[in-house]
């Protein structure tokens, strides 16, 4: 059993339950199902174990961050879909806690529409892994795992 320092929270936001059907050409067609299950297997070779969560409310993933903080998570990867662009509430959260976050987008959202070039997330977070499709998460838990965040 692994203890709660060797726990990484992966929060996810708004339609990321979607992933596999939603727009495709964007997202790619692997299911937050299939991203979880290859996350679990990745980070129990790096001797993690993985918290994957998703919501379509931004009040939730705020409690969640809270909670990482509170178990004392070794990071949490979050990718806050649209409320990464909108969400202040988020921003001020990830201040307010000392687990280090990392920024994860399937798509590079630098490339895409200009509301979604800033990133409210990203003023606040350790590190941000994004443009790399379901591999972003991945990418994610192994900065963790070097010590990068």
């Amino acid at each position: 059993m692994t203890d709660a320092s060797s726990t990484i929270y992966v929060l996810n936001g708004p339609n990321l339950n979607l992933l596999g059907l939603r727009e495709p050409e964007i997202y790619g067609s692997t299911t937050l199902d299939e991203i979880a299950g290859m996350l679990e297997d990745c980070a129990q070779e790096l001797g993690f174990a993985i918290d994957m969560r998703q919501t379509n409310h931004e009040g939730m993933l705020v409690d969640w961050l809270h909670e990482a903080q509170a178990e004392h998570a070794r990071a949490v990867l979050l990718n806050a879909a649209a409320y990464t662009h909108t969400s202040i509430a988020l921003l001020d959260a990830i201040k307010a806690i000392t687990t280090p976050v990392v920024e994860v987008h399937i798509s590079d959202p630098k490339t895409r529409e200009n509301f979604r070039h800033i990133s409210y997330v990203g003023m606040a977070a350790a590190k941000t892994v994004e443009g790399h499709g379901a591999d972003s998460y991945r990418l994610a838990i192994e900065a963790v795992a070097a010590g990068e965040v």
